[in-house]
């Protein structure tokens, strides 16, 4: 059985989560604040793999909840719930971290889905642990270890997320080649978040920050104008 927590601290919105996810089958951990949320994280990182967090939230929001998990801890999926006035909130939890987001109202069956997709993505990464044939891709300075799903620049580890080694797996199997956001959506978030460019541009920014010496003049990590991203070789 999965577990999921549920950070959120409107309670008719977390009890209709609640419902809806254990009627799917999945144990729930919930929390009505941020603090709470941190608290119950560090006492069952372990059997935690999806955190659904709120964006707005007191004691702490959303962000640093996240922003603690990613932290700890880089294979658990994260979520935000957010409204649809929290544009730039959506933008900063996912440079914080975030797998995807959902806006809220939301219908069950959306939820589940995304839900769903994420933890096929998860357990695909590390499904690949055992099964990669060729243990790490080297381009440059940047070595991809594709069995500890680590980056190294010049030796030094880069730590990654989940989505964003996936993300660089894309790339590092590709080099040189430009590769539309709508590839790379399909690759990573599956057919649920189709057509959601933000979630790509978004991610590279993130990955950007973690990779380039200059973030704002990348060398490697390419724009293509009109098309997606690319890796220069």
């Amino acid at each position: 059985m999965k577990t999921v927590l549920i950070a959120e601290d409107e309670k008719s919105i977390r009890e209709f989560i609640t419902i809806n996810l254990k009627l799917s089958g999945y144990d729930i951990i919930e929390a009505s604040d941020g603090i709470e949320a941190i608290a119950l994280f560090n006492a069952n990182e372990e059997k935690i793999d999806v955190a659904l967090l709120d964006i707005m939230m007191p004691g702490k929001d959303g962000v640093e909840v996240c922003k603690h998990i990613r932290s700890k801890n880089n294979n658990t999926g994260i979520i935000f719930l957010s409204a649809k006035t929290q544009e730039e909130d959506k933008i900063c939890g996912l440079i914080s971290g975030a797998d995807d987001y959902i806006t809220k109202p939301f219908s069950p069956s959306e939820l589940l889905a995304r839900i769903e997709v994420l933890l096929r993505r998860v357990n695909y990464s590390k499904d690949l642990l055992s099964k990669t044939p060729r243990d790490t891709i080297t381009l440059g300075e940047y070595k991809l270890d594709l069995k500890k799903h680590h980056l190294y620049k010049n030796d030094a580890a880069i730590d990654l997320t989940q989505t964003e080694y996936l993300i660089m797996e894309c790339f590092f199997n590709n080099p040189g080649v430009s590769i539309d956001r709508g590839t790379i959506l399909q690759k990573v978030w599956g057919d649920i978040n189709y057509g959601d460019d933000k979630l790509v541009d978004v991610n590279i920014r993130r990955l950007r920050l973690k990779i380039e010496d200059d973030p704002s003049t990348p060398a490697h990590l390419l724009t293509v104008w009109g098309q997606g991203y690319r890796w220069a070789i």
